[in-house]
């Protein structure tokens, strides 16, 4: 084997968060090679934000035309409608090809050089040499996992080396993925015909996300939540209204149940749960398909050496995720406990976000270089489910607030009556802010509604510049238009709601 080629930095992952740090760092002035085993864009792109969505705009076309086509005018029929299955999961799988090349075109015209292959990091940075990467062919991609075996096929060396490998759909310990009747998120988006029922373990935003496309479509979708309320993370508020408004959308749900077994038979599976209260109270569900969506777990299968003893988190959120110094810094330079070895996005732990991986990314290798940023407020970012009505939301819940012995105002406005929502027929939701006394600042925001991805970046700016609800207030809102909702939310805090 040649000598090993030599770079200013190797990424390891093409993912939102390894494909961005490669692009700033190569603008930087730096030489990079990003390695990826399997598409460039990694999950988000592949298997996850991107085609999702793309999947979920077709549900939302479906679900107008179908069941709501008569209130529009259009004389539309559930029978008189044929869904080709094939193309509605074919055009997703399109988006995602598009963009791969997109990502290699960003690549050429920065002179990144792009590896395929596994990678597995053998050493990290001495005073007399600098850090190994041994690549492999790959042996798997996204769903399986797999570690590559056998010898290296390159070896790379590196001056730092960014860890962005991302994370994978965990899976139940007594119930693995099969890929058919137990599946995973990845499956889910390329199911080769659409399941008469389905059972949803967890309702996070992926959960919730697949429940409402399945739904659109016919599939009667039951939906097992450990917590009391679905979408955890989010506002009660919120969280009560999403129930509202999906269980009138024909889903079920089983809500303060955890999943004790799963049983395969000829024409799906059963699922026993049992009340988290009283464990004796249990109950059985019958679906053709199971989909698992109770969160993730790193991706750092065969990336280390064993000698290199890198350091994981022990405990909290993170548990099992690679160790940096962003929970420990105000300034974090995302430093794992190896020398010249650096980690973002997914794979070091929570929040488990696509925007939250690119501006790590971003953040590490300006870092690198010395220059001065600002990087990552992790007070104030967007979090946002893609169903419909959507959900978004940032900073904190009215819940957190209170537990803090924060004095708070609270400001909400429903959308049944605000103009632009009644003209298209999303009066379903509601916006709701929370400020501090007596300043009125910021502390959180959550919508749920139409377009609710979208509104939730005027509360990100609000929240950046460290905006008042007094400073929403004097905003000229643009009529009629959906972010009016904002505006009158913002009213509500100080009691001159007008529209509600």
């Amino acid at each position: 084997m040649a000598d090993a080629k030599h770079y200013d930095l190797i990424v390891i992952g093409g993912g939102p968060g390894g494909y961005v740090g490669a692009i700033r760092a190569a603008q930087m002035g730096m030489k990079v090679a990003c390695i990826e085993r399997d598409k460039l864009g990694g999950v988000c792109l592949n298997w996850g934000c991107i085609p999702t969505k793309a999947l979920l705009h077709n549900a939302e076309l479906y679900m107008e035309a179908i069941r709501h086509g008569e209130h529009w005018g259009f004389d539309m029929k559930p029978g008189a409608v044929t869904v080709n299955w094939e193309k509605v999961i074919g055009r997703s799988r399109g988006v995602t090809t598009q963009l791969n090349s997109g990502i290699a075109f960003l690549f050429k015209k920065n002179k990144i050089d792009h590896v395929q292959g596994h990678a597995t990091v053998v050493s990290g940075k001495t005073s007399a040499k600098p850090c190994t990467v041994e690549v492999r062919a790959s042996a798997g991609g996204y769903y399986d996992g797999a570690a590559a075996s056998g010898a290296p096929t390159q070896v790379l060396t590196a001056d730092r080396v960014l860890v962005a490998t991302g994370a994978k759909p965990r899976q139940l310990p007594f119930a693995p993925c099969d890929g058919k009747v137990i599946v995973s998120s990845y499956d889910a988006m390329t199911l080769p015909k659409r399941p008469e029922s389905m059972i949803v373990i967890g309702s996070g935003a992926i959960g919730m996300e697949f429940a409402y496309f399945y739904n659109a479509f016919g599939t009667k979708v039951t939906v097992v939540e450990m917590q009391d309320r679905i979408l955890p993370v989010e506002d009660d508020d919120i969280s009560a209204a999403a129930l509202k408004s999906f269980t009138a959308q024909g889903m079920t749900f089983k809500l303060g149940m955890g999943v004790k077994a799963v049983e395969k038979g000829k024409s799906g599976a059963t699922v026993t749960v049992a009340d988290m209260k009283d464990e004796k109270r249990t109950e059985k569900i019958e679906g053709e398909v199971v989909l698992v969506a109770i969160g993730v777990q790193p991706r750092i299968d065969g990336l280390f050496a064993p000698a290199l003893g890198i350091r994981l988190w022990d405990s909290g959120p993170a548990k099992g995720h690679i160790w940096t110094d962003y929970r420990d810094k105000p300034e974090p330079t995302y430093q794992t406990s190896v020398p010249g070895i650096y980690a973002i996005g997914d794979v070091v732990g929570p929040p488990w976000l696509a925007h939250i991986s690119s501006e790590e990314a971003v953040a590490c290798v300006e870092r690198m270089k010395g220059h001065h940023t600002l990087g990552v407020d992790y007070a104030a970012f967007p979090g946002c489910t893609y169903c419909n009505p959507q959900v978004a939301s940032i900073g904190m819940t009215e819940r957190e607030a209170k537990q803090k012995g924060l004095k708070i105002k609270v400001g909400k406005y429903p959308l049944k009556s605000h103009g632009k929502a009644i003209a298209v027929g999303a009066t379903e939701g509601l916006v709701k802010i929370i400020t501090s006394e007596p300043y009125g600042e910021i502390l959180g925001a959550h919508i749920f509604g139409e377009d609710a991805s979208e509104l939730i970046g005027e509360m990100g700016l609000a929240k950046r510049l460290e905006a008042t609800a007094e400073d929403i207030i004097s905003t000229v809102h643009a009529h009629p238009t959906m972010h009016e909702s904002i505006h009158e939310a913002a009213l509500a805090t100080e009691g001159r709601l007008i529209h509600g």
